[in-house]
């Protein structure tokens, strides 16, 4: 940091409290705020999932959601398996 410095020839500065934050808007954050890269959410998956309707029996969709939450994921990991007998 290049502002004032809190430690003065006698001492600890009578202005300075260690407890209280710096100055953010002071020029020299803004310019570290100003470079810093912006990222935001989730990072982007390898192969995002796609969102579609599909209709399901009513029991089948009672049956994955007894089994309580992630019942989706689930569905997903059925249809995976059923996916990988039909390759073989």
């Amino acid at each position: 940091m290049t502002g004032s410095k809190p430690f003065t020839a006698q001492g600890l500065n009578a202005d300075f409290d260690p407890d209280d934050p710096p100055d953010l808007s002071a020029p020299q954050w803004r310019e570290q705020f100003d470079r810093a890269p912006v990222r935001r959410g989730r990072p982007p998956l390898e192969s995002p999932k796609i969102l579609t309707t599909i209709r399901l029996d009513a029991e089948v969709i009672k049956a994955f959601r007894s089994q309580g939450p992630g019942w989706q994921t689930r569905v997903n990991e059925a249809l995976q398996e059923w996916l990988q007998s039909q390759k073989k």
